[in-house]
């Protein structure tokens, strides 16, 4: 099974695995014609993407929204179920979640296809992805624990007055299903809207910006990078610095699995030693079919490595991201 599974990210299948993860997730799709949201039992259940709650779609509960709700118990209970499920998520795969199993993820990257001026990334992108730290720990911690010890009831902050994807995934097609909630939408779903917008439109000429800068669950899976058992491992000995691996990729990474890295495996191809394979939680390691990998990218056979390539350009990975 491992096996098949190997293959099929080796022929870089990740957009199947995106579209067919943000159907499951988005299975109520009678709720999209009668304007309603879902309130079955599977709402119980955190989905390990972002995808909102108040989607007429989801079928399953956005981690985040979960995790500030859950604060109302606090501090008599602590929310263990949550913290567990985010726990359990990062520690499997880490930021792999954000390139294969978030719809948000997958609406960016089929934005930013749209023919258009990019902008590249660059140091200063690199310092703005700390953003999404802030946000993780004022919107989505200390906010709603403020107003639970101001007024009693936790408000969820982050889902309120931030996120994107519930305005896109759930505003947007509630409104336009349901009569009555057009009527009753005011100022704060303008507000909420305008931030939608602009980062739809940024995702245009920006690869996964919402991503890179703003999102607390990112924020969250990107502290289980270095040690989540599903991902990719470089091979330190293959590995010649060279920054094929870094350079093209949209993400401010410096180094494959830092805590910018999607582990999305984009990169395995591109690798001229092969140093870079997926890495499973077997007792075996398990290698790629480095013929397939090669195959995918049109990828040279393996160069040796050279006497001396520590003062070659390009061996500090830092130098070889651009950063």
């Amino acid at each position: 099974m491992m096996g098949g599974i190997r293959a099929f990210l080796a022929r870089r299948h990740r957009k199947i695995v995106q579209v067919l993860s943000a159907a499951l997730f988005n299975a109520n799709v009678g709720g999209f014609l009668s304007g309603t949201i879902y309130r079955g039992e599977l709402k119980k259940i955190c989905v390990p993407g972002l995808n909102c709650y108040s989607c007429p779609g989801a079928v399953g509960s956005c981690p985040l929204g979960s995790l500030q709700a859950s604060f109302n118990s606090f501090p008599k209970a602590v929310p263990m179920y949550v913290l567990g499920t985010l726990l359990v998520f990062g520690a499997l795969f880490g930021r792999a979640i954000c390139a294969f199993l978030c719809p948000f993820g997958l609406i960016q990257e089929l934005l930013h296809k749209i023919p258009s001026r990019k902008i590249k990334k660059g140091v200063w992108t690199r310092r703005l992805t700390g953003i999404k730290y802030v946000v993780l720990a004022v919107f989505v911690l200390a906010l709603p624990v403020y107003f639970l010890i101001r007024n009693g009831v936790v408000t969820p902050a982050f889902c309120k007055w931030l996120c994107p994807a519930g305005t896109l995934e759930g505003g947007f097609p509630l409104l336009i299903a349901n009569e009555n909630l057009r009527a009753a939408a005011g100022w704060l779903f303008s507000w909420k809207a305008l931030v939608t917008v602009s980062v739809v439109a940024l995702s245009v000429f920006m690869f996964r910006p919402f991503c890179r800068f703003l999102c607390p669950l990112g924020a969250i899976y990107s502290l289980f990078n270095r040690f989540a058992l599903v991902g990719v491992r470089v091979d330190e000995e293959k590995c010649i610095h060279c920054g094929r691996c870094t350079r093209p990729c949209g993400m401010d990474v410096r180094e494959v699995n830092d805590r910018e890295c999607l582990r999305c495996g984009d990169c395995i191809p591109r690798c001229p030693t092969h140093a870079i394979r997926w890495k499973w939680p077997t007792k075996k390691e398990e290698k790629i079919d480095e013929k397939t990998a090669r195959g995918a990218a049109g990828a040279p056979d393996p160069v040796p490595r050279r006497a001396g390539c520590a003062n070659c350009p390009g061996a500090d990975r830092r130098r070889g991201a651009g950063l």
